[in-house]
């Protein structure tokens, strides 16, 4: 195992001193600027590295982040060109029919979301469903915050941690448990029922709550699209796109299972979709115009993507720094001690390896340790340590080392595969337009109420 340096505490201490801002309700740049130059401060011994390094991580945020600014600025560019013709209005109208209020829009569009994202994985489903299905649940009075939650935590809440389909996580967390892949998902089966069911409920009581009590309201969304209706000439191109669009889009998904593309892959084809949607008709319906206003839609589209992405590069910065190859490529290969895993891996070792064992200790460690190493944002960088420890404590205690492995694979999807971590639902946040931060605090009670009852849950199957 490797040591406890400075740096990891460093790390630690700003993570609380961000976690006690973002409680604050205030923005957490500064902290997260002033973590970085103190980890590469103290880690190199250099005031010069400390500096240095700040805008180095924020290149390599930006390179990590880049395909998620790219797609999202394309599909917001399609989205533009097609609201300007008149097309969305045609494309909702049958959806609108069946989804005639908030509470089927929430479900319909979170169990859709939940579907595709089991075959695809959510950061390709997120543009998609988001584009068709978001006007429908407005214009059917679900606020957007409501949809962000419910594609949010279907998507990659219950899809991306029971990952039945495409099986990366169970594999990755069953191998590093030493245990089948099958036994991990059919051990975690009760686990991934109680988690889904008790954060999706409570998600959506405390959002029925707000709606009732005004906190929340469409209206805005609402009188926008009757105005937009009303005043909107649909023309043949409109009727085109608006028959054609879906269509292409079911050919991606299609598309992607027969060749059994997934992740970056799946998320180019959709990105070079929008992008040929947006050109194909804008030139149908602007003709001598179309290349100035193809310009347009691709300025729109970007600008909107670096006004969402900017402020979040440098948060995403910092908690990059506890992986071990971001943090390594800014400060050099020295700075973290041998043998090292990276700072929050490591510090989720020091901690599995620091307290008394006994069944309940072994869980709730378990599930911190999912949590701490979720913090990064990825949720898929915590599950070899998930199945390390769960694999150590199933030994230990004499429990089983399935159910472990799958409680922490659970608890560091939840936390680091896009719920709770602010730049990890970056995606989400900028295809329903709305502040990250606000999505990150509504997801963040029941996310939480998910895990505590998911942790007690699991002593009996231990």
């Amino acid at each position: 195992m490797s040591e406890i340096t400075a740096i990891h505490w460093v790390y630690l201490i700003m993570i609380l001193v961000i976690l006690i801002t973002m409680i604050l309700r205030k923005d957490t740049i500064i902290p997260c600027i002033v973590g970085i130059f103190l980890i590469g401060w103290v880690g190199t011994g250099s005031f010069i590295s400390g500096i240095g390094g700040i805008f180095d991580s924020f290149v390599v945020a930006g390179v990590e982040l880049l395909d998620i600014i790219f797609v999202i600025s394309i599909i917001v560019a399609m989205s533009k060109m097609l609201e300007d013709i008149g097309a969305n209005i045609i494309m909702v109208a049958p959806a609108a029919k069946i989804i005639k209020s908030p509470n089927i829009a929430f479900w319909v569009s979170g169990i859709i979301m939940l579907l595709i994202s089991w075959f695809f994985w959510p950061s390709p489903a997120t543009p998609l469903v988001g584009a068709v299905l978001l006007p429908i649940a407005l214009k059917a009075g679900l606020p957007a915050i409501g949809f962000a939650v419910a594609i949010n935590l279907f998507g990659h809440g219950i899809a991306l941690s029971s990952d039945y389909i495409i099986q990366g996580a169970p594999a990755i967390t069953a191998a590093a448990a030493g245990i089948e892949v099958t036994d991990v998902m059919q051990k975690g089966i009760p686990l991934v029922i109680t988690m889904s069911v008790v954060s999706i409920g409570a998600a959506f009581i405390l959002l029925k709550k707000d709606m009732a009590s005004g906190k929340i309201s469409v209206s805005e969304h609402n009188s926008s699209w009757e105005e937009q209706s009303q005043i909107k000439e649909i023309g043949r191109v409109a009727k085109c796109a608006a028959v054609s669009v879906p269509i292409v889009f079911l050919l991606d998904i299609i598309g992607m299972f027969v060749f059994e593309l997934t992740g970056g892959k799946a998320t180019a084809l959709i990105g070079g979709t929008a992008t040929s949607v947006m050109i194909i008709f804008t030139m149908l319906e602007y003709k001598k115009k179309s290349l100035d206003k193809i310009v347009e839609y691709i300025r729109e589209g970007f600008v909107f993507g670096i006004t969402i992405f900017g402020p979040i590069i440098p948060i995403a910065a910092f908690f990059y720094m506890g992986e071990i190859s971001p943090i390594q490529s800014v400060f050099g290969e020295n700075i973290l001690p041998v043998h090292s895993q990276g700072i929050l891996s490591d510090m989720g070792l020091f901690l599995a390896r620091s307290v008394p064992l006994n069944k309940p200790i072994a869980i709730i460690t378990e599930t911190i340790v999912g949590v701490i190493t979720g913090l990064d944002g990825s949720g898929f960088s915590g599950m070899a340590l998930a199945g390390s420890v769960a694999r150590v404590f199933g030994t230990a205690i004499q429990g089983s080392v399935e159910v472990l492995a799958a409680l922490g694979q659970i608890a560091a999807i939840w936390v680091g595969g896009g719920t709770i971590i602010p730049w990890s639902i970056i995606p989400v946040a900028a295809i329903c337009n709305i502040d990250v931060m606000d999505l990150a605090r509504r997801n963040f009670k029941p996310v939480m109420i998910g895990l505590i009852t998911t942790t007690i849950v699991a002593m009996f199957f231990i």
